[in-house]
Order: structure tokens, then C-alpha cells, then sequence
């Protein structure tokens, strides 16, 4: 099966309104030919400014989080019908930082990811093992889990509109990079926990990105893996020309 690869820039908490213009400005043209999905994900503050000028263009826009209630007592949050409201098409979802710094878990995972897509937003789910994790051989049973907790109650029709995003810890902005073959058999594990949860034809279709420093020199041999559909961008992706290099590649 054919998958459309999917590259996503996290710009995490950076870029003020006018450095958001400036990058975006530069950026349009450098991908306007791409032959994978675009998506930049923006800090909450740039989202209304982002997508007045991606308006009429190929690339998406992304949020870093959404909250599971419609709206309420959650001070700092974000809700999806806001995002909505701003033109948003995809939240990243259980991202590490997010897990590490601010006690997401996989129920958490789970909630915001239903209300994501109760809302036709499509979450960039985050699963990935912390470094400890991987030095004790621990790192198929922590995916698997959160795999499993991300996607409780989530139906098979919905699937098409998620995309998983594997992010090992301990490659985030350390300009460590697991090896092509290991970030190929991790994702392999993921596609294996998700045809056991639901089918096999479900596990071909769903796409799968790593997360882990990918960046223009690395980006093409990690692409060439069967089971890698593009990249979550974390520090590369603030650069124009360093992500549309990884768009083009």
C-alpha cells in the first residue's frame, strides 16, 4: 500500500507573530512543489497569523496541544472547536516534552486525541521510550503500551485521520539519532500493536513518522525504510531552508 509521506515541523515555544510572518514568508515558496503533506505546527500565540498566509498554499496548519473538554475551568489550555475556529488541521498529541514536563500520560493521550478528531482535527500522535528504557531492552513493551493506551476507543473509520509520530526520547534535540534500521523495526513494532488492535490493512494505511533529530542529512536515508512516512521536525524545522530541504528530499 501506497502512503503519502507526511512531513511536520514542531516549532515547540518559539517564534514570536513577526518571526512566524518572516519564516513562513520564506518558507512558502521553498515547498510549493513538495510531493509529500506539509505541516507546520506553531506555538498558540502565531496560529492566527499562520494561517492567514498559508491560505491557498500546500502546507497545513499544525497546533502543539488540544485539551479533551469542550471548554471550562482549564486555565493555560486550548480547546478544539478554538483550534478549529483558527484554521488548524492537525494537533500533535502526547508529545514527550509534553509527557515529561507537564504529567501527560497515555489516558491523557487518549482523551485528547478523541476530542482532536471528534472535531475533524487530525492528532500527530507521540509514543517513544526514554533512554533507560531502551538500555534495559524495554523499548517494544513502552510502545506497545502506549499504543494501546493512546488508541483505546478509538474506531477503525478514525484511523485514516491519525497520524503516529515515533519520537525516542532521548534522539529530542540532543542531536542523537537512532539508526535508520533501529527507527525502521520500532515503527515496525507500532504497525505490528496496531493490526493486533485492529486489522491488518489498518496497520498498512496508518502513517508513521520519526521524530527523533531528523534533519537534511540524515532525512534521506531514514525515508528510504519501508516503514518510515516522513518526519516530526523539531529544531530543523526553523529554519526555511533547512526544512524544505527535508520536505524536498
Amino acid at each position: 500500500m501506497s502512503r503519502t509521506p507526511i512531513i511536520a515541523g514542531n516549532w515547540k515555544m518559539n517564534n514570536t507573530i513577526k518571526e512566524t510572518k518572516a519564516l513562513l514568508t520564506e518558507l512558502i515558496p521553498l515547498v510549493k512543489d513538495a510531493a509529500c503533506d506539509v505541516v507546520v505546527c506553531a506555538p498558540y500565540t502565531s496560529l492566527a497569523a499562520a494561517a492567514k498566509l498559508l491560505r491557498g498554499t500546500n502546507i497545513k496548519l499544525g497546533a502543539e496541544n488540544v485539551h479533551w473538554a469542550e471548554k471550562g475551568a482549564f486555565t493555560g489550555e486550548i480547546s478544539a472547536d478554538m483550534l478549529k475556529e483558527l484554521k488548524v488541521a492537525y494537533v500533535i498529541v502526547g508529545h514527550s516534552e509534553r509527557r515529561q514536563y507537564f504529567g501527560e500520560t497515555d489516558e491523557t493521550v487518549n482523551m485528547r486525541a478523541k476530542a482532536a478528531l471528534s472535531r475533524k482535527l487530525k492528532p500527530i500522535i507521540c509514543v517513544g521510550e526514554l533512554l533507560e528504557e531502551r538500555e534495559s531492552g524495554k523499548t517494544e513493551a513502552v510502545v506497545k503500551a502506549q499504543i494501546k493506551g493512546a488508541f483505546a476507543g478509538i474506531p477503525t473509520r478514525q484511523l485514516k485521520n491519525i497520524v503516529i509520530a515515533y519520537e525516542p526520547v532521548w534522539a529530542i534535540g540532543t542531536g542523537k539519532t537512532a539508526t535508520a534500521d533501529d527507527a525502521d523495526n520500532t515503527i515496525a513494532v507500532i504497525r505490528k500493536t496496531i493490526a493486533k488492535l485492529y486489522n491488518k490493512g489498518a496497520a498498512e494505511e496508518i502513517r508513521i513518522q520519526y521524530g527523533g533529530s531528523m534533519n537534511a542529512k540524515n532525512v534521506a536515508e531514514l525515508m528510504a525504510k519501508p516503514n518510515i512516512d516522513g518526519g516530526l521536525i523539531g529544531g530543523a524545522s526553523l529554519k526555511a531552508e533547512d526544512f524544505s530541504k527535508i520536505v524536498n528530499n
